[in-house]
């Protein structure tokens, strides 16, 4: 499984590579939305896992757009604040998945995997 990493903060993009390496995943790092859209065209991304806000724009404008580039890509919400109403009707009508932030290693795998999970069921069902 291929997953974009697409953060500003290069300690975290380094934290969360880390952690998907060390399970098996092949990470694709993207510190702004150019680089992540360079990365959507060349790797074909199967998840997309990024933050609220990325430099000067809103994580999910960012994933709105690569979804353009990459109909149907998965999305993966790492936040704070899940609590905000905003934030958890945005992600059910955009279809995306939230984990929040701190988070254990183990606890965002376990996310991880279940979110790639719940695509690939999600992708049998249609074909079936």
């Amino acid at each position: 499984m291929n997953i974009l990493v697409l953060d500003s903060d290069s300690l975290m993009r380094a934290c969360l590579r880390d952690a998907l390496e060390s399970a098996g995943y092949l990470v694709i790092p993207a510190g702004d939305l150019g680089e992540a859209v360079d990365r959507v065209n060349e790797m074909r991304p199967d998840l997309l896992i990024t933050r609220p806000y990325i430099n000067s724009m809103s994580g999910w404008t960012a994933a709105d757009y690569l979804r353009s580039r990459r109909p149907g890509l998965p999305v993966l919400i790492v936040a704070g604040l899940l609590d905000d109403d905003r934030i958890m009707v945005r992600n059910a009508i955009q279809e995306f998945h939230s984990f929040p932030n701190p988070f254990t290693r183990d606890d965002f795998l376990t996310k991880v995997k279940e979110v790639l999970d719940s695509i690939a069921k999600k992708r049998a069902s249609r074909a079936t």
